[in-house]
């Protein structure tokens, strides 16, 4: 049984280090081969329709209990590092059984469903693990907004974790939550024999979940993430992994309010998937310093996101497509509507038509994938012309990978009807501080 724990850390950490090297990764290389990774997380599958992943993760859950959370979700491996290191520097550091603080983890669940119902699930993704963990790892070298929220999030988590182990995990986290629901009647489990047990309570002082109540004999599977430390601890053999024969001290505790509650999470649920499939149907040179960055009436959303709507509802602003944007044309937004999620920004690139990396690597199907042709086919958005900054160089003609700029009387007119909005004339116009020309977004990516 003690195995148990041995392969658990192994596949740990080979997500986790195949996750942060999926992140870090600026040459595109690595996805070819992790980029499935961020695709099995829970919330980016649900939100792609990926039925599969949904289901299997499910099915596991329901079959074992939150494994999910001790192998594939970064940020619960990221908690399991943390509390790895207190316990090296604080030896006799035992954590105690706490009762579950079930209305705080049920209130911030709802208030995540009700803000990804709402379109406002920028503000939703700040707590989800995958997305929270991607964006302490690329954008903890940058600077301003995104800076302060990956600090935010390492300061708080970190703390959380070094102090009290798994509470994140099993107070804040929507998807922990939710899986909790499962995990509760899982059909295998950590299980307490009472015959055997010593009441030696070394088993509840190395529970990071704090989810063993030694006294009673029971383990709280609801909140348990089966990091197995428990099982090598017991001398006595009292704890094994095995099928349920009894139930918990906290299923004893069920009652007709929390089966509206589940039954209300499962009609909401259902909702949220319909609407993702509604949603779904919708239809160089050296940088020159002193650019300034156009005020877009309508933001700019990668080739394959098909509409503002579609990526707006989908994306969890896991900045993973940031990280492998070549040009760095794809930059985290800083309004509260679309907070952290990506936006086009030409000032040091543009998007090349060559690539169509960022909707290889999406896991949540805010970018569906494109081809290169299919890529000079789609309009993410037009032109606009400022004569009155013009110079008449005719830059922008000479650059529009789409012909779709001519000179005319020695200003550029732009036919709408070929426009790509790839951003090319807006990085190369020489005018300064507001370039001449830029590109305005289409809330729907039309077809030419």
């Amino acid at each position: 049984m003690k195995a148990l724990k041995t392969v658990r850390i192994i596949l740990a950490a080979a997500m986790l280090l195949g996750i942060t090297a999926l992140l870090l990764d600026a040459t595109g290389v690595l996805r070819h081969y992790l980029g499935w990774m961020p695709k099995v997380q829970l919330l980016p599958a649900i939100l792609a329709l990926n039925f599969v992943v949904v289901a299997v993760v499910l099915v596991v859950t329901a079959l074992v209990g939150r494994l999910y959370c001790s192998v594939v979700c970064p940020m619960g491996v990221f908690q399991d590092f943390v509390t790895w290191i207190s316990g090296l520097l604080f030896p006799k550091r035992k954590f105690q059984y706490r009762r579950a603080a079930n209305w705080v983890r049920y209130i911030v669940l709802a208030l995540f469903v009700v803000l990804m119902v709402a379109g406002l699930g920028s503000l939703a993704a700040l707590i989800t693990p995958y997305s929270a963990y991607a964006r302490m790892v690329t954008n903890i070298h940058g600077t301003g907004l995104p800076l302060v929220i990956a600090i935010v999030t390492i300061v708080v988590v970190g703390v959380m974790s070094f102090v009290w182990g798994r509470l994140w995990c099993n107070t804040i986290c929507p998807v922990g939550s939710l899986l909790g629901l499962v995990s509760k009647y899982s059909l295998f489990g950590i299980r307490i024999d009472a015959s055997k047990c010593g009441d030696c309570h070394r088993c509840e002082h190395k529970c990071k979940a704090m989810c063993i109540d030694s006294e009673h004999k029971c383990v709280d599977m609801s909140r348990c993430v089966d990091c197995f430390n428990c099982i090598g601890e017991c001398k006595a053999g009292a704890i094994k992994f095995s099928r349920s024969t009894r139930p918990s001290r906290d299923s004893k505790e069920i009652d007709d309010s929390r089966r509206k509650f589940v039954a209300g999470s499962v009609a909401v649920g259902a909702a949220m998937a319909v609407q993702a499939q509604e949603q779904k149907m919708d239809g160089g040179l050296a940088a020159i310093a002193g650019k300034q960055v156009p005020d877009r009436r309508t933001p700019l959303k990668p080739f394959g996101a098909r509409s503002l709507k579609n990526f707006s509802q989908r994306c969890t602003a896991c900045q993973l497509c940031v990280s492998q944007c070549p040009e760095k044309v794809l930059r985290p937004s800083t309004k509260l509507t679309s907070l952290m999620q990506p936006e086009m920004n030409y000032s040091d690139g543009y998007c090349r038509m060559a690539c169509t990396r960022c909707s290889e690597v999406c896991p949540a199907g805010a970018i569906l994938p494109i081809t290169k042709e299919e890529k000079t086919a789609i309009s993410i958005g037009c032109a606009v012309v400022l004569k009155d900054n013009c110079i008449g160089c005719g830059t922008c003609a000479r650059h529009c990978p789409s012909a779709a700029i001519s000179m005319v009387d020695g200003k550029p007119a732009v036919n709408e009807s070929r426009c790509l909005g790839c951003g090319a004339c807006e990085y190369y116009c020489p005018a300064r501080p507001m370039t001449a020309i830029y590109v305005e977004g289409r809330e729907i990516h039309a077809e030419i």
